[in-house]
């Protein structure tokens, strides 16, 4: 047993889910929401093996085996980083649904990443803390950022490179809301990325590229109309929609009904739209309407302030 931690070791994290991609910005935009998240508790032991229990929503779809659970990989990474040989307690509390695009994976992974570390005694970087998260995230869901940096800085995230890795937060001057309308059906994210092409034509990624510089600048400078041009993805989206029943009427609806734009959020099924405090309801009412017979959950919330946090912050001991 490492001498540099001493048991028993405990802390808890929550980390906030989100948007990945916001539309044109594939694997390099996330965008963190309130009142959606994970938090992941975590105290570490030397007798026996890892256990997880998994409470909230979805838990029964949650794996507890250590070696196929994101946010047990992502722990683990800081007690093989210790050289630390031991175990640990977790419990997970899941505030997000399983594969509904916003970020589930990603916010479990960052929570239980930061909760390990602050359990073994250390104050990690926020680089260090999605170092980690990526390691969960990879392992079940693909090598990408994009909602692992939002969860992590909170607000806008920009991944400008994975390898090595450098994310940064993005300024947001527009006071908007963000609908999110879940329908109740299952997208796991390797099946939504499958299906995206290897390559694109120059337009398309020429387009994109300047869509999602658009995309910034409006959230940067609250400019409404800007935003309404740029939030199109022309890469992701054209394929993933044949995934989504009602896709098209349910992005229509939302535009109709004042939205500033609508995309798919991450892989899906969710939608999401950004739209004024006003008329966000209204938003949110046309896109379920727009469903039809396949029933959906609103939400309507602000975009988060702040990312991952401890909860329970051992005090340093020596």
């Amino acid at each position: 047993m490492s001498p540099t931690i001493p048991l028993p070791g405990r802390a808890r994290a929550f980390a906030p889910g989100g948007i990945g991609n916001v539309g044109p910005g594939f694997d390099v935009l996330g965008l963190a929401v309130e009142g959606l998240g994970d938090t992941v508790t975590i105290e570490l032991t030397d007798e026996g093996s890892s256990t997880i229990e998994v409470i909230g929503v979805d838990s029964e779809l949650v794996p507890c085996d250590p070696k196929a659970n994101a946010c047990a990989i992502a722990a683990r990474f800081w007690l093989d980083r210790c050289d630390a040989p031991l175990s640990f307690r977790m419990s997970i509390a899941k505030g997000i649904p399983m594969s509904a695009g916003l970020g589930g994976s990603g916010a479990s992974s960052v929570a239980g990443a930061l909760a390990a570390a602050l359990a073994c005694g250390l104050s990690p970087t926020p680089i260090e803390i999605m170092e980690a998260a990526l390691a969960g995230e990879s392992a079940v869901a693909g090598r990408h950022l994009d909602n692992i940096a939002a969860s992590v800085l909170g607000g806008l995230a920009l991944v400008r490179s994975i390898d090595p890795i450098d994310a940064v937060r993005l300024p947001i001057a527009g006071d908007w809301r963000v609908v999110l309308v879940t329908p109740h059906i299952r997208l796991e994210t390797k099946r939504s990325r499958a299906v995206l092409p290897a390559s694109s034509e120059r337009r398309v990624w020429v387009q994109e590229m300047a869509n999602a510089v658009g995309l910034v600048h409006a959230f940067g400078t609250g400019d409404a109309a800007l935003l309404r041009r740029s939030l199109d993805d022309v890469y992701a989206e054209p394929h993933r929609s044949a995934l989504i029943p009602h896709f098209d009427a349910v992005k229509r609806a939302a535009l109709d009904a004042g939205a500033h734009g609508c995309s798919i959020s991450g892989a899906g099924p969710t939608l999401f739209a950004i739209a004024d405090a006003g008329t966000a309801a209204e938003v949110g009412g046309a896109m379920k309407q727009a469903f039809r017979d396949i029933e959906s959950d609103v939400r309507i919330t602000k975009i988060a302030a702040e990312g991952a946090r401890g909860l329970d912050v051992p005090e340093k001991k020596g």
